[in-house]
């Protein structure tokens, strides 16, 4: 008898191949700069953290990769930001062959959407959207890499930052001013970091919420509950942060500078926490109270369908509405005049178990293979990777092989479990014929 995946099992393939090609392609002699092969490690972890967008790497990207290596990492990133079922529904339009229920349905569940019958339009609506605001950004930062780095380098860097940020990858090839230095040499430049900051937003809060827009325009009231609910989750985690960055780097990481740098510093480090991973401060300089708040930051992430990763910004809603309605006994889950699905709470609470899980057990993990690491940089540098962020205070390049293997797999975890893997939990079966007895504990 010929088996059937499952959807899920169908995405976590895809990605699984992908990186194969992609560790593969970035092992080739012709992708490093040394000539030599950059070994198998360094190659499967690069390809891990692009093709899961992540960011974070244990080689310079500018200073270690070649073009033809730049190249391979540009192209993971961008597939594993529109996902891979996007790209190969796309080839279907343009072949203009027709695509079947099945891979409708991969489709429909890798960008978290309900509409079967329009994904075809969707998808049309995603690359076209992709391609213009990437192309956007990359006309606004040539405006300052081509007079810093000359017409060829400046092209080629606002491409490829564009389409980094964009798909909240956290890339960068700025590693010709200082190595593993991110955005740092432009954080006073206002056009690049507001650059940067609009595409990851963008990048960020789903191909769904796009489509909903384009739809309604400006009309706010007649948005979907999904749209209104993830525009104002990420105004209140834009807002709020921000101030809270301002507060505790007065200090530390802004001390000394003007009110309008700080003010630039504390939005970009309120944007690239949720799931982005460049950074215009050291990261390792933050103050505790603002790594500890950029840990929950990477941990919420971006939004459903979208190139961001974490627990999303509508699981954040539907457990805080949850625990709010509990605490006031309500019975009533709802939101913006509308009531949620009975299992809204389950798939919510499923998915925040999960990354929580996954992290602690990469923690545990690491302490025990380099018990010489300080624990806040693991617990940092773990939460990144299941966020699928990709910021890091340091100790990514100092972590062991097994370390680095762990780092991976959770990367992977956090792209194709973000998506796919608590909806997996919820698959719908047939119900027994005969359920167990229920007896009531008592919680808290």
């Amino acid at each position: 008898m010929k088996r059937k995946f499952s959807h899920t099992r169908l995405i976590a393939m895809g990605y699984i191949s992908i990186i194969i090609i992609g560790t593969i392609l970035l092992m080739l002699p012709i992708a490093s700069k040394s000539g030599e092969s950059a070994g198998f490690v360094t190659a499967l972890f690069t390809a891990v953290s692009t093709s899961c967008v992540t960011g974070l790497v244990v080689v310079d990207t500018a200073t270690n990769w070649t073009l033809f290596g730049q190249i391979v990492i540009i192209t993971l990133i961008q597939i594993g930001g529109l996902g891979f079922m996007t790209i190969a529904t796309m080839f279907s339009i343009f072949l203009k062959r027709k695509m079947g229920l099945r891979a409708r349905e991969v489709m429909v569940e890798s960008i978290n959407t309900e509409h079967i019958g329009s994904i075809m339009n969707l998808t049309k609506k995603i690359v076209a959207g992709t391609a213009i605001f990437e192309g956007i950004g990359a006309v606004l930062l040539a405006t300052r890499f081509i007079p810093e780095f000359g017409w060829a380098k400046g092209i080629w860097y606002s491409v490829f930052h564009s389409v980094s940020a964009f798909c909240n990858a956290g890339f960068d090839l700025m590693g010709i001013k200082e190595k593993y230095t991110s955005l740092v040499p432009f954080a006073d430049d206002a056009v690049v970091i507001l650059t940067i900051s609009f595409l990851i937003i963008i990048g960020g809060i789903g191909f769904l919420v796009w489509d909903d827009v384009s739809k309604k325009k400006l009309k706010f009231k007649y948005y979907q509950l999904h749209t209104k609910i993830v525009l104002t989750v990420t105004a209140i985690l834009l807002a709020v942060p921000t101030v809270l960055f301002l507060i505790f780097e007065r200090d530390f990481t802004n001390e000394g500078l003007g009110i309008g740098q700080s003010i630039l510093n504390s939005i970009f480090d309120s944007v690239t926490a949720r799931t982005a991973g460049f950074n215009s401060t050291d990261t390792a300089a933050l103050a505790p109270a603002s790594k500890i708040l950029t840990v929950f930051l990477m941990f919420i992430g971006g939004s459903p369908g979208s190139t961001a990763g974490g627990i999303k910004t509508t699981t954040l809603a539907v457990i805080a509405m949850s625990t709010f309605n509990g605490i006031t006994h309500r019975q009533s889950q709802g939101i913006f005049g509308r009531r949620l699905e009975k299992d809204a709470i389950h798939k919510a609470s499923s998915v925040v178990f999960t990354n929580m899980s996954l992290a602690i057990i990469g923690i545990i993990a690491i302490l025990a293979i380099q018990p010489s690491l300080d624990i806040g940089d693991i617990i940092f540098e773990c939460v990144s990777a299941i966020g699928t962020v990709g910021m890091t205070t340091g100790i990514t390049r100092d972590l062991a092989t097994a370390s680095r293997l762990i780092i991976a797999f959770l990367m992977f975890c956090g792209r194709v479990g973000s998506v796919s893997f608590a909806l997996a939990l919820m698959e719908k079966k047939a119900a027994p014929p005969v359920k167990n007895p229920r007896e009531k504990i008592t919680i808290g």
